[in-house]
């Protein structure tokens, strides 16, 4: 086992970018990665080699030992010694739910290479595939760690000829990942390999791995491994020779970059400043004496300390005592401490150099996601893209009124440390919305909220809807209150891959003008029209001013966008969001004097103008689809395909893994709530399973006019939707 290092000693190792490697450890949920990271910690000194497997000591939160699940990132810096020599390995332990999967896209930007952790039963899983992805996006490279390779002799009983041929599968399904989702430049270079020790091969819960360099080093062989689990065999002797950390940090050293060589071709991927200038090349050699730019990736509170800002230093160094510039905000902070994580412990270390990941403490006002430097106004890194959105909510309120400062605080806390978790104030009937990415995430908040010692009433969690268009409409009118302004608006569905560009932040008002107009036009939009729009709306709608020569339109674009930014939020069928919608306002006929043209009478006019256009433009509902995946007995497959059809579901494919047969299917996310117990019902509790968000879909015509009645009355309001010209007026 490696000696511990103290703090002293790692930090004389880190002043060598070549001796560091940062990376996370990503996967389909219950495939093994907090077990696998807790023989990491142990090889390291961190825990003790008898609790490896079982400590979790990654898993910090009372509710992920509860759950044997990951909820938060955790990070950690180990100290690997290979060959006589010392590298410094700083961890990130992710999430497998999709629930959490803001965690595990955010943790990317902090890392360089990525260990998938798979199981040799079930293969490349849906998770497994777009974590994968993830990396590749974030030009984070993978390698792949084969799990509990046991399952393969002791539950399946294959033969080596058998087993080989399955793990040569599994390598081979992860390869066509990354000829899917890498980009064309790293095809081939990324794809991973027996031959080249990428691949490792292991049981995380009985601590021992090989691949091509240990079989070499060690002379240890397959037949070794299936000796060891014959009746006659010890895994303790597998253990001794192949400990599960030489095997993966093994590969981590070997084939994940340094952060000096991986920041060279991720820099110009993440930000979009100029390369050439100081700045730029300060960032793409991961420069000590360059500015201090830092991305945080993570926010957690430390009940002491207060709120601790992680996140990947890309140039410069950073030190106590620091003041630093939040580029999002416009705002300054100074650095109280620089610290790193040895374990769940913070060490306090005065300082860190470019490449590392630092846990700092005093920014009170940042946030995950945001850009911190020494210099003001650089461009910030480019914004973390979800892969899904809150589509659960519930009320929440406390028992006891004297509570309600502390319900305050806490959810305050809990946003700062989750930014999918999103709270909001409904104005009319004052309640407090929590919503989150599932079910689970939702029922993890909560009991964070109880765990602070607050009792809370909540309601049943409710699903969340969107709405959007079918049609457009010609121009239609309204007026202003005093009657003296006249807006006209036109909408038209938008097309989908530019709405997506709008939610991921491709386009958006902060970005480069010029930029942004060539995308547009690189996608069929007119150059004129391009240079119009006024808003890109992070849920993918946009205005545009398709005015020509029209006074005073300049001044009033606030105005008119905040009538725009109302419907977007609260659409004219259900107060649900709006998305996919392209609002054109045509002309407007704006009072001279200002006194008669402000936002009192500018905003409304505009919102009355958007819903007429909305509502004459064939609005629908849009509810959220689950993707769903079923593990079961194959004469079981019978049953878990009734449950789903029970449920408005449907089965899209079935496989073979093993001994289980893998349902895959989609269902309204509406009908999952007591699926638990319809599932255990049919197959006597056989059937394990998980969900993922997979894609908005129209309400069925059936049950649309029922929904849209059912949730205008849960929000108070009268169950017809209004009618176009009840927001048009007439000259």
């Amino acid at each position: 086992m490696t000696k511990y290092k103290s703090t002293a000693e790692v930090m004389k190792i880190i002043s060598d970018k070549n001796k560091i490697r940062n990376f996370g450890v990503i996967a389909h949920v219950d495939h093994g990665k907090t077990t696998m990271s807790d023989s990491l910690l142990a090889h390291s000194g961190i825990i003790s080699p008898s609790t490896a497997g079982s400590a979790l000591a990654m898993d910090s939160m009372k509710a992920e030992q509860e759950r044997g699940i990951t909820i938060v990132q955790a990070n950690v810096t180990l100290h690997y010694q290979e060959d006589d020599k010392d590298y410094v390995i700083n961890m990130i332990d992710t999430p497998g739910h999709v629930d959490f999967s803001g965690r595990v896209i955010r943790s990317l930007r902090a890392i360089d290479g990525s260990v998938v952790v798979c199981d040799a039963v079930e293969g490349i899983m849906t998770q497994t595939e777009t974590v994968t992805r993830m990396s590749l996006e974030e030009r984070v490279r993978p390698v792949l760690y084969i799990n509990k390779i046991d399952r393969l002799i002791k539950e399946l009983r294959l033969t080596p000829e058998k087993m080989q041929e399955t793990l040569a599968s599994v390598v081979s399904n992860f390869n066509e990942l990354i000829d899917t989702y890498a980009e064309e430049e790293y095809k081939e270079k990324w794809k991973v390999s027996i031959q080249d020790g990428s691949v490792t091969f292991g049981s995380a819960k009985d601590k021992w791995a090989i691949n091509i360099d240990i079989m070499k080093k060690k002379g240890v062989t397959f037949k070794d491994v299936i000796d060891a689990y014959s009746d006659s065999g010890k895994v303790e002797d597998l253990v001794e020779k192949a400990p599960l950390a030489e095997g993966v940090l093994g590969m981590v050293v070997k084939h994940h970059p340094p952060p000096h060589v991986a920041q060279k071709y991720r820099i110009p991927k993440i930000w979009k400043g100029d390369l050439e200038s100081d700045t730029g090349k300060a960032l793409l050699a991961c420069d000590d004496d360059g500015p201090t730019i830092m991305m945080c990736v993570n926010m957690t509170i430390d009940p002491a300390a207060g709120p601790v800002a992680i996140g990947r230093l890309f140039s410069g160094k950073i030190k106590d005592g620091q003041t630093i510039n939040i580029i999002d905000t416009k705002r300054e902070g100074r650095v109280q401490s620089v610290n790193f994580f040895m374990s769940n412990v913070r060490e306090q270390v005065g300082e860190l150099g470019a490449g590392n990941i630092p846990a700092l403490l005093g920014l009170t006002e940042v946030r995950a996601g945001q850009t911190l430097s020494t210099v003001k106004g650089i461009p910030v890194f480019e914004a973390s893209k979800y892969v899904s959105e809150p589509v659960v909510q519930m009320a929440i309120e406390p028992k006891h009124p004297k509570d309600l400062p502390k319900l305050v605080e806490c959810l305050r806390k809990l946003t700062i440390e989750d930014p999918n978790l999103v709270i909001k104030i409904d104005e009319e009937t004052g309640e407090t919305i929590m919503a989150g990415m599932g079910v689970l995430h939702l029922d993890v908040a909560v009991n964070l909220i109880k765990d602070a010692k607050i009792e809370i009433i909540t309601s049943e969690p409710l699903i969340n809807y969107r709405e959007t268009i079918t049609g457009g409409c010609e121009p239609v009118m309204a007026k202003s209150p005093n009657r003296h302004n006249k807006i006209f608006m036109k909408v038209e569905p938008l097309e989908p891959e530019i709405a997506e560009m709008c939610r991921n932040g491709t386009l958006s008002e902060m970005k480069d003008k010029k930029e942004t107009a060539q995308i547009l036009r690189d996608k069929g939009w007119e150059p004129d029209v391009a240079k119009k729009v006024m808003r890109f709306d992070s849920r993918g709608n946009i205005m545009i001013n398709g005015t020509r020569g029209v006074q005073f339109v300049d001044e009033s674009a606030d105005s008119l966008l905040t009538g725009f930014d109302e419907v977007m939020s609260e659409g004219g069928l259900t107060k649900e969001q709006v998305r996919n919608c392209k609002f054109t306002f045509t002309h407007f006929v704006p009072h001279e004097d200002t006194a008669h043209r402000g936002l009192s009478q500018i905003g409304p006019a505009s919102r009355r103008a958007c819903l007429a256009a909305f509502l004459s433009a064939q609005p629908i509902l849009l509810e959220p689809m689950l993707a769903i995946e079923v593990r079961v007995p194959t004469d079981l497959i019978g049953n878990v395909s009734s449950v789903l059809q029970g449920k408005r579901g449907k089965v899209l494919d079935m496989q073979q893994k093993g001994a289980s047969s893998i349902v895959i299917g989609e269902v309204p996310a509406v009908e999952t709530f007591d699926i638990s117990e319809k599932m255990r019902g049919q197959t006597a509790g056989k059937a394990m399973w998980n969900t993922h968000f997979k894609e908005w879909t129209q309400v069925p015509k059936s049950i649309a006019a029922t929904l849209t009645e059912d949730i205008r009355k849960r929000k108070g309001l009268s169950p017809n939707p209004p009618e176009p010209s009840e927001f048009i007026d007439r000259d």
